[in-house]
């Protein structure tokens, strides 16, 4: 079913306006009386900011639906806790999404199973593969998305506001909640409603994503340090939340779906 935009960009201004001052909840009240419930998702990798906002969004609509990608590459941490997660929150909807096999395939033929490792475009082909577009043929069928991005977390993230139109989805709204609270406000939350904890950060990690490219931060370094560590002066983004195109990943991404779809005739 095609998206039909229900706001345009002046709306959406004015709204987050008035949802800036305004608590996370009611941010997600908003949200869950706009859309329907079929075309709202909560898309986690199940770290804090987004166990805080599922477990905002639970007490208000416990059959919400909740999206979390598997990339194949996850610590078997992430998913022992996936099911601690489905079993604190029986009555959400969780859904897996997981990337296309033939184009990981396509992508390890070409460049091995750790490609990431070699330069920062074959990182960004690994992220794009394995994370962005399963989430993005999740997004298609959605209007609307929550996520967990925090104005202080990244550089990137500073100018984000409570509710936007994502044009780089095909104008789905991207909410998102606690964009003016601070880490502390969000482990506050968690610890006084005991809000299920990604086991990893008892080991010191800030930020938790595929086993390869997650590592503890050390005393003083940045919560996102541990992301692809290895990296000097690159993003500490996937692609999903801040579109990144170098000139060596948009040929190679080219090169990996029409081969891994043409030759199934499968052209997407």
């Amino acid at each position: 079913m095609a998206r039909q935009p229900l706001f345009d960009d002046l709306e959406i201004g004015e709204i987050a306006l008035q949802l800036d001052d305004q608590e996370p909840e009611d941010v997600i009240a908003w949200a869950l009386e706009t859309f329907d419930e079929d075309r709202i998702a909560i898309v986690t990798a199940l770290q804090a900011d987004g166990m805080v906002i599922l477990d905002m969004a639970y007490r208000m609509k416990p059959n919400i639906r909740v999206m979390t990608v598997d990339t194949g590459r996850l610590p078997q941490a992430t998913y022992d806790f996936y099911e601690q997660v489905r079993e604190r929150y029986p009555e959400a909807r969780f859904e897996v999404l997981f990337p296309d096999y033939r184009e990981v395939e396509e992508m390890v033929r070409r460049h091995g199973i750790n490609l990431f490792y070699k330069s920062v475009p074959m990182r960004l082909l690994c992220c794009h593969v394995r994370k962005v577009r399963p989430l993005i043929r999740a997004l298609n069928q959605l209007d609307a998305w929550f996520t967990g991005l925090r104005r202080d977390q990244w550089a990137s993230r500073a100018a984000i506001r409570k509710v936007e139109i994502d044009h780089d989805h095909d104008g789905v709204i991207k909410i998102n909640p606690l964009a003016d609270w601070t880490k502390e406000d969000v482990w506050a939350y968690i610890e006084e409603f005991d809000v299920p904890k990604h086991p990893l950060y008892a080991e010191g990690y800030t930020s938790i994503g595929c086993a390869p490219c997650t590592r503890p931060i050390q005393p003083g370094e940045d919560d996102r340090a541990g992301r692809w560590w290895w990296e000097t002066n690159a993003p500490k983004e996937c692609g999903i939340h801040c579109p990144i195109e170098t000139g060596g990943f948009e040929h190679e991404m080219e090169a990996i779906v029409g081969h891994g779809h043409h030759e199934n005739g499968h052209a997407h």
